[in-house]
């Protein structure tokens, strides 16, 4: 086991991974942000260090500023959490160029699977299910594209190849508008990715977004620890997450929950990892693997009794799986809210002082946040401020517990997005569970039309 471990991030999430090291008897050092020197969780760190101002490109991005700081504590491992440098390939291998480990997958993976086209292929090759699409990246000529939209058939999306949070898509219609979104999309997928490649898929009309959490080791072995359903989303961000996910038949789940396992072993993936599917008319197409620990990963820590945060660390560090695939066990049902400092009918930003902070308790709520009344929320970074997360032996119990938690909660000072998830926990199609991708932003809207 590790000695000292660098934790590459911020906020809630640095918090959760210093929580982890502690338990393993492991010291942490964090880095921060001039706009993070008053953040609680430093206190709990055994070294902290500022690497830069406010700006992420200079601070939670400056690869040589984090690595200085790791030689400088002589922290063996650096941790990346989630986003950030936490699917950045070069930083993986200048991390390990340096003599330390990088907890996560090898730079290798990470980069196939940045790579949408590549991770397309290589699923292709390990036998789990794709939605059907173009054949590689889109060729330049304008007339080979429409032949292989004609071959796809419309409506389809247009994606970029090194895209990623909901950035870089854009829905085709119909024959007229498709060069043209090529074009656009391409445009935007250069200057956001440094990679104007581009693929197409066919778009499904009202799917829901199922992920599979998985876990694998250096010596071959993987699980997988159960599904989570996702659909809920904004402007493809996703706002409440569940595990298990309602309404999907059970052999279903296991089916592809074992190819994605395979794919692990196929490709020799290592650490923990995220593989996100359409799911649509009982059939599931695979549209992404995400090579970091996921913002959501509490509700499957709380079906399977598995601390993933704690496995990373153990996996990097060389150990074994414990279990096989037959002694995961899963119980009971999470559902996660995303807790965002945002007005919850602009969706605009609020950041500014919490002047006063009441989290919810009671039996089975979890909450994940490293907020606290005075402390000011920066405009720097993404508005998430923490997660409230319900667990229950059913689906309802899990549901009355969130809406109790929601009741509970008091933040002032800023605004958050506390009322929205109140009003969508009495939403009866979101109560009955199974609802899709769009169900979310068609019930914003209606809202907004009732009201004006």
């Amino acid at each position: 086991m590790f000695r000292k471990i660098l934790i590459a991030n911020r906020g809630e999430i640095a918090l959760r991974i210093q929580r982890a090291c502690h338990e393993l008897g492991v010291q942490t050092v964090i880095v921060h942000s001039e706009a993070d020197r008053d953040a609680s969780y430093l206190q709990q760190a055994d070294e902290a260090l500022c690497i830069g101002p406010a700006a992420s490109a200079d601070s939670y991005l400056n690869t040589s500023a984090i690595l200085a700081a790791a030689r400088l504590t002589g922290a063996q491992a650096v941790h990346p959490g989630y986003g950030f440098l936490s699917e950045n390939g070069g930083f993986a291998e200048a991390v390990e160029a340096a003599g330390m480990t990088f907890i996560g997958p090898a730079p290798s993976a990470i980069r196939m699977m940045g790579d949408k086209v590549k991770a397309k292929q290589a699923m292709q090759e390990s036998g789990v299910p794709c939605v059907p699409g173009s054949d590689g990246v889109l060729p330049d000529d304008a007339q080979a594209i429409l032949r292989q939209a004609g071959r796809i058939g419309f409506p389809l999306i247009i994606k970029a190849a090194g895209g990623g949070g909901g950035r870089g898509m854009r829905v085709v219609e119909s024959e007229s508008g498709l060069q043209a979104a090529v074009e656009t999309t391409r445009a935007e997928a250069r200057a956001a990715f440094g990679n104007p490649d581009l693929y197409m898929e066919r778009f499904l009309q009202q799917p829901r977004h199922i992920e599979i959490q998985v876990l694998a080791d250096h010596h071959g072995q993987a699980v997988w620890l159960g599904e989570r359903d996702c659909s809920m989303q904004r402007r493809h961000q996703k706002v409440v997450e569940e595990s298990p996910a309602p309404g999907v038949d059970r052999q279903a789940i296991e089916a592809i929950g074992e190819r994605c396992a395979s794919a692990c072993r196929s490709i020799g993936y290592r650490g923990a990892g995220t593989f996100e599917f359409l799911y649509e008319d009982g059939e599931f197409y695979f549209i992404e693997m995400n090579t970091r620990l996921q913002v959501e990963h509490p509700v499957t820590e709380l079906t399977t009794g598995i601390d993933i945060v704690q496995m990373q660390i153990r996996i990097a560090a060389g150990e074994p799986l414990p279990w096989r695939q037959d002694q995961i066990r899963r119980h009971g049902h999470a559902i996660e809210c995303r807790i965002n400092a945002e007005n919850a009918a602009s969706f605009l930003p609020s950041p500014g002082r919490i002047t006063h902070w009441r989290p919810p308790g009671g039996p089975g709520l979890r909450v994940d946040s490293h907020a606290y009344a005075g402390y000011t929320v920066p405009p720097h970074y993404d508005s998430m401020i923490g997660k409230f997360i319900a667990f229950g032996d059913t689906r309802e119990q899990a549901l009355a517990r969130m809406r109790v938690a929601l009741r509970e909660a008091v933040v002032q000072g800023i605004d958050t997005n506390i009322p929205l998830h109140r009003d969508l926990f009495s939403d009866p199609v979101f109560c009955l569970g199974g609802a899709g991708i769009h169900h979310l932003e068609s019930w914003i809207a209606s809202r907004h039309t009732a009201a004006a």
